[in-house]
Parts: structure tokens; C-alpha cells; sequence
């Protein structure tokens, strides 16, 4: 093995032992998820090879490497926001380096994000998430199961994943919320309004036709499929169904869409920010102010009748 070949394979190796620190400290400090570990390994490992390309190692890295790999990136048509998340992993991976001695400075601090251009969500007006909701009716089971479905998701905006594995436990008669457990495990309380319970209440009667006789089940909306409940996919086809019926462009329904409409209507409604953010579960708030494009009529009338200097002075 010649000398040239040598040093590549000691940086790959050395690249790898890095990688394995950093990835061993988000694991049981930062309790990242496996997807986490495994999507920000191979970010690393492909930064690794680039740079190894230059002539540098992971550890030797600098701005410019970063920047040219960046470049490479933008060039293959990649988005921003799967540039961001690249860069995400980068800019944490060279954190450590620098705060574990690993290294004496952080090339990644000069480096910028990409910019992302977050789209504004589709939202469903009030009066057609009503019919939504309204189309959902009926007296068999599968329809009242459809309409609490509908009724909890538009009424407390639960994301897809929390409403479909609701667990038994988090729902009792008579209770006015929903306990819910979120991403990385945290818990909120997810209010009810007196229609999402009353449809709940209704379903929960009926709840034990889709169980095999002397069966029981975890979850709120239990299925005979590999998950034991109805599976999101299955959830966002019976959303599109329910469009037709109420005669809403089914491409403009799907389960995100509705939680939208939920922060989005509340905003319109005169609610806070804050408290949305609490009820979406956000842990960050920046994530929930996309949703205050809608309400900018209000808060231009609000201004408008409100603020001395934009009263119009009276003869």
C-alpha cells in the first residue's frame, strides 16, 4: 500500500472515530432520536469523503471546505431545507470538536444556513371545515369514528401521528381535554370544545365494533391492521373521501391541513400566539408565527381603531 493510500485510509478511519464521539454524545446527552443518529452519520460520512478529496481530514477541516461542500450541494439541485439539515449536522458535529478540545476553533461558525423560503400552508376556511366535519355524520360506527377523527383533529390540532395512536387512557367521559404525548415524549393537555367531545362520546359507544369479540386494544381508534390503529395513510384517504362529499377540492384536505386550519382560525379568532404554540405542541415559537399571515386583516383593523395615529381626526 503506497504512502498516499495510507493517509487517506488513517483520515477515514480517524473521520469514523469522530463521528462515533459525536454520535455517542447525542445519543445520551441530547437523547436524539435513531433517524436523528443515523441521517446526521451519514451526512458526516459524506462531508468526511469530501473533504478527504481536498486532502483534509474531518478533524482538519476548514470554512472553505464547508463552503465548497455546501456549493456541491446547491449544484446537485438539492432544496434548502435538505441543505439545512446538513448543515445542521455539520455545524453541531464541529461544536463538539471545538468544546471537547478536540480542536481550537469552529470552522462551521462562519458557515451560513441556507436560506429556506417556508411555504405558507394551505388552510381550509371555518365555514369549510365545518362541512368538513359536517359531511362526517352519520348513525354507523364508522362514521362516528370518521367525525371524532375529524372533530378532535380540527378542534384541538393534533399532528396525524399523535390523533391515530391516541392510547384508551387519554380520553374519559365528561373530560374537556386530551392528554397528549408529543415529540421527544413530552406531554401536553390538548383542550376539547363541546363538539369534539360529544363526538367523541358518541363513537366511544360504539367503539367496541371494531374489535374481534372479547378483544381489547390500547388505542382510541383501534384497527385489525399491523398497527393495532388506524394508520395515518389510511386516516388522510378517508379525509380525501370526506372532501368529495362535502364538495371541497380533495387536494386541498389532508390532515396537516387541518391542524393548520386550527392555529390558523384560533389566530383569526383573537387567541395568542403563545398559547397556539402551547396547544400545537411547537417547541419553538417561530414555528407557530406562520400561522399570523391570516390573521393580518385583523391586526391591521385592530390597528386601525386602536392606535391614536391611525384614528382619522373627526370635524
Amino acid at each position: 500500500m503506497g504512502a498516499a493510500r495510507k493517509q487517506s485510509v488513517g483520515r477515514a478511519e480517524g473521520d469514523r472515530r469522530l463521528i462515533a464521539l459525536f454520535l455517542e454524545m447525542m445519543a445520551v446527552e441530547r437523547d436524539a432520536a435513531a433517524m436523528t443518529l443515523k441521517n446526521y452519520g451519514r451526512d458526516l460520512e459524506r462531508f468526511g469523503a469530501f473533504a478527504r478529496a481536498r486532502g483534509e481530514s474531518l478533524a482538519a477541516a476548514g470554512a472553505d471546505d464547508i463552503a465548497a461542500f455546501l456549493a456541491a450541494l446547491e449544484a446537485e439541485g438539492l432544496s434548502a431545507a435538505t441543505a439545512a439539515l446538513k448543515v445542521s449536522a455539520i455545524r453541531q458535529f464541529y461544536l463538539f470538536l471545538y468544546t471537547e478540545g478536540h480542536r481550537d476553533d469552529n470552522p462551521a461558525s462562519a458557515v451560513d444556513r441556507p436560506r429556506l423560503r417556508r411555504p405558507l400552508p394551505k388552510v381550509l376556511s371555518a365555514e369549510e371545515a365545518g362541512r368538513l366535519a359536517e359531511a362526517a355524520s352519520g348513525d354507523a360506527a364508522g362514521a362516528l369514528r370518521l367525525k371524532a377523527m375529524v372533530e378532535v383533529l380540527y378542534g384541538a390540532g393534533l399532528r396525524v401521528s399523535e390523533l391515530v395512536s391516541l392510547p384508551l387512557s387519554a380520553f374519559r367521559r365528561g373530560q374537556s381535554f386530551l392528554l397528549i404525548r408529543g415529540k421527544g415524549g413530552k406531554e401536553r393537555l390538548a383542550p376539547l370544545g363541546a363538539k369534539a367531545m360529544a363526538a367523541l362520546e358518541a363513537y366511544a359507544a360504539r367503539r367496541p365494533e371494531f374489535l374481534k369479540e372479547g378483544e381489547s386494544s390500547p388505542f382510541l381508534f383501534p384497527s385489525r391492521g399491523k398497527t393495532g390503529h388506524v394508520t395515518a395513510a389510511r386516516f388522510a384517504q378517508m379525509l380525501k373521501d370526506l372532501a368529495v362529499k362535502a364538495g371541497i377540492e380533495p387536494s386541498r384536505v389532508s390532515p396537516h391541513v387541518l391542524r393548520h386550519a386550527f392555529a390558523t382560525h384560533l389566530l383569526d379568532g383573537g387567541a395568542d400566539l403563545r398559547s397556539v404554540q402551547e396547544m400545537l405542541g411547537h417547541a419553538d415559537i417561530t414555528t407557530t408565527q406562520i400561522y399570523t399571515h391570516v390573521a393580518q386583516d385583523r391586526l391591521k383593523d385592530l390597528v386601525r381603531r386602536a392606535h391614536p395615529l391611525a384614528r382619522r381626526k373627526r370635524v
